[in-house]
């Protein structure tokens, strides 16, 4: 079984949980827990010495970074309805994992940032650097919301492990204050993600 160490409260560990439950993969948490540091301790540091979490053991092999768990898993489970074998349709499932992490994920953070967690500690949003990241974020939603007018999910009509990945960093939307206003099919399948059953 699948062994996953992470902690819920991170994007990218909500991301795998839901990920997870959509491919009915059976695997068991290993909680770290990461406000208490716990992912920058030795023993966790020796299953991922990037010290993020989330990390993933099966047997003696460990690996680590949100996506990579979510292709091994789908692999792992046997079934390819949420990751097609068809290699153009993964490819397509692939870039949008690969386009989610270096590029969606960090302008979607800096909303997280500065609206979620600036609060929790007692700290004033920089209205600034939201201003710096409008247009890039306003730029990005935009491909997702081409993307939408033609179909239902980002690769066709059946969720994929593409759709949990690039919905991952704006799962507290509201309170980031993503302007999905202005992007009305990327919030049409927000609202759609959001009553998938793994991700509820």
């Amino acid at each position: 079984m699948l062994q996953v160490y992470l902690d819920p409260c991170t994007v990218n560990s909500r991301k795998v949980l839901a990920g997870l439950e959509l491919l009915c993969a059976p695997y068991e948490v290993k909680h770290v827990d990461y406000l208490a540091g716990a992912h920058k301790r030795p023993e966790f540091l020796a299953i991922n010495p990037n010290g993020a979490v989330p990390a993933a053991m099966d047997g003696d092999f460990t690996f680590s970074e949100s996506n990579a768990i979510l292709q091994y898993a789908a692999d792992l489970s046997g079934s390819d309805k949420h990751y097609p074998k068809d290699l153009k349709r993964r490819a397509d499932i692939n870039r949008w994992l690969l386009w989610e992490s270096s590029t969606w994920f960090p302008s979607c953070y800096t909303y997280l940032v500065e609206y979620v967690v600036k609060p929790l500690m007692n700290a004033e949003p920089d209205e600034a650097i939201i201003d710096k990241e409008a247009s890039n974020w306003h730029r990005l939603a935009g491909i997702l919301d081409a993307r939408l007018v033609r179909a239902n999910w980002l690769v066709g009509d059946t969720v994929t492990i593409a759709d949990i990945a690039v919905a991952a960093p704006m799962h507290l939307h509201k309170s980031q204050r993503l302007p999905l206003n202005d992007h009305p099919n990327l919030k049409r399948w927000m609202a759609d993600v959001e009553e998938l059953p793994c991700w509820q």
